[in-house]
């Protein structure tokens, strides 16, 4: 791993809340073209951190370098021109709104002219029903966000946040209260994605899920890092096995 590209660096970062040190001193590195893992117990830090790195929240002290730049409290809009696309934990979608319009949503025009272009709308859509069908949901591009199934939701949250090719993207448990079937269909669309050069940083739970996606993962308990590796290595450490298991 030494020799392959960095993409993310965190050095000694910290938030809290109140008393709760919820990110406390986490010293980290992911790399570039590789599907990177984040794991840890509940209450470990894991989204927290997501959010400090992505700009959602300003950590405490600490910095956060990406590409080799000092994001450090940099706003979340201007994270996401930097290259990073993001999903959330609990599923962001426009309820109201149709899977084609939620699609459009995620783009942000240049320019007034572009916006009111038809030859710019045109590509848009089309773009737009190039990766609902890519994500498995072009079926259901004319259903509003809030009638299709949650595993649904978060292959057109995914879909969103591949709308602007980010070359870095952070997804926060995709997996997370998706069925097999779609969680199965979540894995074959990342690993594509990496092969065709996209860098990912998943925190999810299912360790089933995990182990087999990823090239490297790190661990964490209570706020900090306490293992990283390859996912057979990361398994058989001990300080793992006493954070998850009290062994």
């Amino acid at each position: 791993m030494s020799e392959t590209p960095v993409i993310l660096q965190t050095r000694d970062l910290r938030k809290s809340f109140g008393g709760v040190h919820a990110v406390d001193g986490a010293t980290t590195t992911f790399y570039e073209g590789k599907i990177n893992g984040l794991i840890g117990p509940n209450g470990s830090g894991k989204t927290t951190f997501f959010n400090c790195v992505t700009g959602m929240i300003r950590p405490d002290s600490g910095t956060i370098t990406m590409h080799g730049r000092n994001v450090t409290g940099w706003a979340p809009h201007r994270i996401a021109r930097a290259g990073l696309g993001r999903s959330f934990q609990l599923c962001r979608v426009f309820p109201r709104m149709t899977v084609l319009e939620n699609m459009l949503a995620a783009v942000q025009p240049a320019s007034l002219r572009e916006y009111i272009g038809n030859a710019h709308h045109r590509r848009t859509v089309e773009r737009a029903r190039a990766m609902l069908e890519r994500v498995g949901i072009d079926h259901l591009e004319n259903s509003e966000a809030r009638d299709i199934s949650y595993g649904q939701q978060k292959l057109l949250e995914l879909g969103s946040t591949l709308m602007t090719d980010p070359p870095f993207v952070m997804l926060d448990e995709p997996a997370g209260g998706v069925n097999p079937s779609l969680i199965e269909r979540i894995a074959v669309l990342v690993r594509e994605l990496n092969s065709e050069g996209t860098t990912f940083l998943i925190v999810e739970h299912n360790m089933d899920l995990i182990m087999s996606l990823c090239d490297q993962i790190v661990v964490f308990d209570r706020g900090a890092q306490i293992a990283a590796g390859t996912p057979d290595v990361v398994q058989s450490d001990p300080k793992v096995l006493e954070a998850y298991l009290g062994v």
